[in-house]
């Protein structure tokens, strides 16, 4: 399993077309990679004469892919902060 550590920042705001709190601007920074190795369930794949195997990430949909192909994501911290309304003198 390849971990991607991520930290998320997400600016929040209200505005008179939606008047509940939403985020507008969201950032995402990643922190680490833990690869996971080689494929250990490569794919034979053919053209014609040509035969070739690849890695089952290149091939296969997330749920039928190897251990060490499948992807995660972990959101090491996440920070939200409120867009102060500016005041017109």
């Amino acid at each position: 399993m390849t971990i991607y550590l991520v930290d998320v920042e997400q600016i929040i705001h209200t505005c008179p077309a939606d008047p509940g709190p939403h985020p507008y601007d969201i950032r995402r920074t990643l922190i680490d990679v833990i690869p996971g190795g080689e494929c250990r369930a490569p794919v034979t794949i053919r053209c014609g004469d040509t035969t070739t195997q690849i890695p089952c990430h290149r091939h296969e949909p997330a749920k039928r892919q190897c251990g060490a192909c499948r992807v995660i994501v972990t959101e090491h911290t996440i920070t939200t902060r409120t867009l102060a309304a500016e005041v017109a003198a």
